[in-house]
């Protein structure tokens, strides 16, 4: 009511969109000074946030990561869709049965092993077999999951392109559905071990078949709608608008259907890339430009969620088997399934390196099992053991997600696809002039006959020629345009040189400068050419720069990469 005077609030609290501004420039900052480090940017991202949450000064606090959950959400989205896109039909029927083979050693692998290894350190700490047993199966169950975030955020970053890549993408795709279906089975055999009642096996798996089901429904129908939409749009700015627009129509509904967000996400963008493999390429490159700040804000939040004050000792004593279980699963796990398969080297010695992070999936599940332990277990015994998996599940999300994207480096370093993905556009952007003047361009001296420059000229095939005078400082520049008024009479080649018919030069660059730079400049200027000089003095000529050439040499480049990453996926 009006008049009426409110308590304050207790505590006072950043505008939400302080703490966005905050946490995108500390994120970006923090990544750029880890990638100098050689480590992935998002492990940047990660431990910016944690420095500015919960576990350090505590600027981004509950409140604000409760309001950030609609970003998180969005971002898993992307991640989902554009993981989709890589899903392509010919893919899986080529190695359908290599991706089966691996989730499902690699993924029981790990349930098994920490079962056992939880239970047995569990019995230790409670002296009771059947909590043990029950806490052991469920969070075996949990650790089967791969988060695709961290690790596709890496491939993203160095561009990587061959048969680990391709697997990679596969695991994470499809692991999350197979932790989901490990749980309801582990959590219905945790509940007959406790003595609680319980459905059954089916009263779990219900719900999660409809989970996944309708997810992947939902998902394929608006992959055709939108398939049909972009058929009849040209224009780039309405393709991303409608693309934005379908995808947030698909995680809306997920949430309010209760359907397994990442999975619907995948196949909207598994639908679109199969229903139309070169048109849908436009749309997945466009939501990846627009989605980099989100990505940002997504690891920054994760990172400050997490709080590693909370952990009591006993905690830490069954999250180390819980950790070393995992990863020696998951390595030993995905080498055995690639080797029954028949993958090829380069999977088998390192697909398993790729498989460390974990995130939404393990941690939603680990509150899944808070609750129904709570259930299951009224008083302060099932209370007491629903902490221990949140914050086990936690703390070890966080350091695998630390941990794990160097792993993912390392390894597709090491398979030798690092760069094997990258467009014109990328490696123009990690090349600088150095990488592509020419240094052997013909010169002419100012004296130098028309005669002399046209047999030059006859030999090559460049269209500018820089002049210098006889201390060798650059002084102008002889196009194949302006001599043309200089071929209709045989005499004047006799007496005419080069300082007569040389031009002005336009504009000059080092060799030390991006290429991107040169480039820009010469199409802004509408040039064929800029004139390379030494950074300590703009009149010494280091060589020539050609727009042509560049063009012609970056898509060579290009090509190269491509047929490498093809053959090794052949």
């Amino acid at each position: 009511m009006w008049g009426q005077v409110q308590a304050p609030q207790a505590q006072w609290q950043l505008p939400i969109l302080l703490v966005i501004g905050f946490a995108l420039f500390a994120g970006t900052v923090g990544a750029r000074f880890f990638r100098r480090l050689r480590v992935p940017q998002v492990v940047g991202y990660i431990a910016i946030g944690a420095l500015l949450g919960k576990s350090g000064l505590g600027a981004i606090d509950d409140a604000a990561i409760d309001n950030l959950l609609p970003f998180n959400f969005f971002a898993l989205g992307v991640i989902g869709f554009l993981i989709g896109g890589e899903l392509r039909g010919e893919v899986f029927r080529r190695h359908g049965w290599q991706f089966l083979t691996i989730l499902l050693s690699q993924g029981i692998g790990a349930f098994l092993v920490v079962s056992i290894l939880v239970s047995l350190t569990g019995l230790l700490v409670t002296r009771d077999l059947a909590t043990s047993a029950a806490l052991g199966l469920v969070i075996g169950a949990i650790a089967s999951a791969t988060a695709p975030a961290a690790t596709v955020n890496v491939l993203w970053e160095y561009k990587t392109r061959g048969p680990l890549t391709t697997a990679v993408y596969a695991m994470v795709a499809l692991d999350d559905g197979l932790a989901l279906i490990l749980y309801a089975f582990a959590f219905s055999i945790a509940s007959g071990i406790i003595g609680a009642p319980t459905g059954g096996v089916f009263a779990f798996v219900g719900p999660v078949a409809r989970k996944l089901i309708g997810a992947a429904a939902m998902g394929v129908a608006a992959g055709y709608l939108l398939n049909f939409v972009l058929r009849r749009v040209r224009d780039p700015e309405l393709s991303l608008t409608i693309t934005i627009g379908t995808l947030a129509l698909v995680l809306g509904g997920a949430l309010a259907l209760e359907l397994d967000l990442i999975l619907a996400a995948m196949t909207l963008g598994a639908a679109l890339v199969n229903l139309a493999p070169r048109r849908s390429q436009q749309a997945f490159h466009i939501v990846q430009r627009f989605a980099a700040p989100i990505y940002v804000l997504f690891f920054v939040v994760a990172g400050a969620r997490l709080h590693l004050g909370g952990m009591q000792l006993w905690m830490w004593v069954l999250a180390g088997p819980y950790l070393v279980g995992r990863i020696a699963a998951k390595v030993a796990g995905a080498h055995l399934g690639a080797r029954w398969a028949g993958a090829g080297p380069s999977v088998r010695k390192y697909l398993g390196w790729c498989l460390f992070c974990q995130g939404g999936v393990a941690v939603g599940l680990s509150i899944l099992a808070s609750v129904g332990f709570s259930k299951e277990m009224p008083g302060p015994v099932g209370k007491q053991l629903g902490d221990a998996i949140i914050m086990m599940v936690a703390v070890t999300t966080f350091i695998v997600e630390l941990a794990g994207p160097p792993f993912v480096r390392l390894a597709v370093k090491r398979a030798g696809e690092v760069g094997l993905d990258v467009t014109e556009e990328d490696l123009m952007n990690s090349y600088r002039v150095a990488d592509m003047v020419n240094r052997k361009a013909p010169v002419f001296a100012e004296n130098t006959t028309l005669a002399t420059i046209l047999g030059t000229i006859a030999e090559t095939d460049a269209m500018c020629y820089p002049v210098t005078n006889a201390a060798g400082k650059l002084t102008g520049i002889i196009r194949i345009p302006e001599l043309k008024q200089s071929f209709g009479s045989a005499g004047l080649q006799d007496w005419l040189v080069a300082m007569d018919v040389m031009q002005p030069v336009p504009d000059t660059i080092t060799a030390d400068a991006p290429l991107v730079e040169a480039v820009t400049r010469m199409r802004e200027q509408h040039l064929d050419y800029l004139p390379v000089v030494k950074a300590d003095d703009n009149s010494a000529l280091e060589g020539m720069l050609e727009l042509r050439a560049v063009d012609r040499a970056l898509s060579g480049e290009v090509l190269r990469r491509h047929r490498l990453a093809e053959a090794a996926e052949a």
